[in-house]
């Protein structure tokens, strides 16, 4: 005889898990929308596709280095909790695929949750972008198709990644009005050789109960150089979780291109993670896109 207890919890894992047992993938439609093959683990329920990169040839440490490697991107998806299904996935890209794949996926329902290197020393250098997302299947799969579309799009154009951004040479003196900087960013900032850098800090407890803050590293900043109507701004978005892709649409909207997605600490509570971007124009537009996303992140 179960005891009253044991019942209990029969019936909770029951209604629990049940749900998500009950779904079932439409695999043959995800094949149809991303345009690929995928395969199915049955144990796992986890159906999965992916794409080698065989349309270049990329050495690591002057080896060429097969797909087979760690050069395929790819996209898995199971029955969600919350929605019809949850993807996960990473993708294969080249410096130049970066910020049109991660806008094509951000503005097709995914989200764009880490962005870093896997090697040293490769030729043409690769990045991987991880993404997820939970919903309706069907916008998933597409989300996955637009990005994988948009790398098909730029290397039609250009068979060879860009060695650059393409925005010519920098002027030779960082010539910057700091006092417009301040105004627009609303925060005083430190000059130097006509450069212009504001920090914004933020704190969070390490694990021996240390609260770490601005001088420890955990803030946002943004460093300006050139003149005002030529400039570049790099810098670093320190956000929460749940900040991450609201800041990433809002600096990408701006034409913000992300460099790096990543953590710099373990065991930090609220977790804080770390985007790093670059960018180019008149410097009173790229201030307007910085504080665009403090504004995003804010929400």
């Amino acid at each position: 005889m179960k005891t009253q207890c044991e019942l209990a919890l029969m019936i909770l894992l029951s209604v629990s898990f049940a749900p998500g047992q009950e779904k079932k993938l439409n695999t043959g439609r995800i094949d149809e929308l991303t345009g690929l093959k995928g395969k199915l683990n049955e144990h796992e329920g986890v159906y999965k596709v992916s794409l080698p990169r065989t349309d270049l040839k990329v050495s690591v440490d002057g080896w060429e280095m097969p797909p087979f490697m760690g050069l395929t991107s790819w996209a898995a998806f199971m029955p969600g909790r919350k929605g019809e299904a949850m993807v996960m996935g990473d993708l294969v890209l080249m410096q130049d695929e970066v910020n049109p794949v991660m806008s094509a996926a951000l503005d097709n329902g995914l989200q764009v949750t880490a962005l870093h290197n896997h090697f040293f020393f490769d030729v043409p250098k690769a990045y991987f972008m991880h993404i997820g997302g939970e919903g309706d299947a069907e916008m998933l799969a597409r989300g996955v198709r637009a990005a994988l579309d948009t790398v098909r799009k730029i290397r039609a154009a250009a068979p060879q990644p860009a060695q650059g951004f393409r925005s010519g040479k920098m002027p030779a003196q960082s010539s910057l009005d700091a006092n417009t900087l301040q105004k627009l960013l609303g925060v005083a900032g430190d000059v130097k050789d006509g450069m212009f850098k504001a920090v914004f800090g933020r704190t969070t407890k390490m694990p021996c109960g240390c609260e770490a803050g601005k001088e420890m590293g955990v803030n946002t900043w943004a460093a300006f150089a050139g003149t005002d109507d030529d400039a570049v701004v790099d810098g670093d978005f320190a956000v929460l979780e749940g900040e991450l892709q609201p800041v990433l649409k809002s600096l990408r909207t701006s034409g913000v291109n992300i460099v790096a997605i990543h953590s710099h600490m373990t065991h930090e509570d609220p977790r804080i993670l770390f985007l790093h971007y670059w960018a180019r124009g008149k410097v009173a537009e790229l201030a307007r896109a910085v504080r665009s996303a403090l504004e995003a992140q804010s929400k």
